[in-house]
């Protein structure tokens, strides 16, 4: 593990304990005692911190663009970006397995580590320097926000299936391939009603599942269209 004095820079806050901090950093493969239990209060802490912050800086948003607002910023996927961009990876405790196997690279780890992160700082000191750290991490993406939820093809999909009153699609996991530290997810998008089945692979089953509805979309609005396998990623 690498000095944990540069992640407290990145993060702007430096540990009272630093046994709370080394908790969180732990995987369970390294130890019994191990930031599983973290995870659960950094989680909570996160969708609170954000849902504040959403209807603070966009008084115009209505109730359903603040809930996938917070959906897409809560989201596994922007918790593995935002830790891959602070390097939390080199800081994990992990056990011998888990380290050959990439572990300190693997997407669910990550997330699941910042949350804990998050966790250790709020009870290390309070929840007010929580919220500091969260708002730190997420400023780029809070102003943003709209430009991320634009990227939600699922909710999408699911809006405008709802509207004309159709069937809600069904995901599925088809399979996996690849090595154990970069496993490749194939999921299928099914809209019985329209009679529609595509299928589409990524990292993680939620990135595989938002290019599957994008496809979907695709489909519908263009269903004379064959997709090759390069469009639409």
């Amino acid at each position: 593990m690498h000095n944990i004095t540069k992640l407290q820079e990145i993060i702007n806050y430096n540990f009272n304990d630093q046994a709370l901090l080394k908790l969180a950093l732990t995987h369970r493969s390294y130890s019994r005692q191990n930031n599983e239990r973290m995870e659960f209060v950094g989680d909570a802490i996160l969708d609170y911190v954000i849902s504040i912050n959403l209807y603070t800086r966009y008084p115009h948003f209505s109730e359903g663009q603040l809930s996938k607002s917070r959906t897409a910023l809560v989201s596994h996927d922007t918790l593995v970006e935002i830790s891959t961009k602070i390097g939390l990876g080199q800081y994990l405790l992990l056990g011998n397995g888990e380290e050959k196997s990439g572990g300190r690279m693997r997407p669910s780890i990550l997330g699941d580590c910042l949350e804990a992160l998050i966790a250790a700082v709020a009870l290390d000191s309070s929840y007010i320097q929580a919220t500091k750290v969260i708002e730190k991490l997420y400023d780029e993406y809070l102003d943003n926000v709209e430009h991320l939820v634009s990227r939600d093809s699922k909710s999408i999909l699911q809006e405008y299936l709802q509207d004309r009153k159709i069937s809600l699609p069904i995901y599925e996991l088809r399979g996996t391939d690849g090595p154990v530290h970069n496993i490749i997810f194939h999921i299928e998008c099914i809209i019985p009603d329209l009679k529609i089945k595509v299928t589409a692979h990524g990292q993680t089953k939620k990135e595989a599942s938002q290019i599957a509805a994008k496809r979907a979309l695709f489909q519908i609005h263009m269903p004379n269209v064959e997709l090759k396998p390069h469009q639409l990623l």
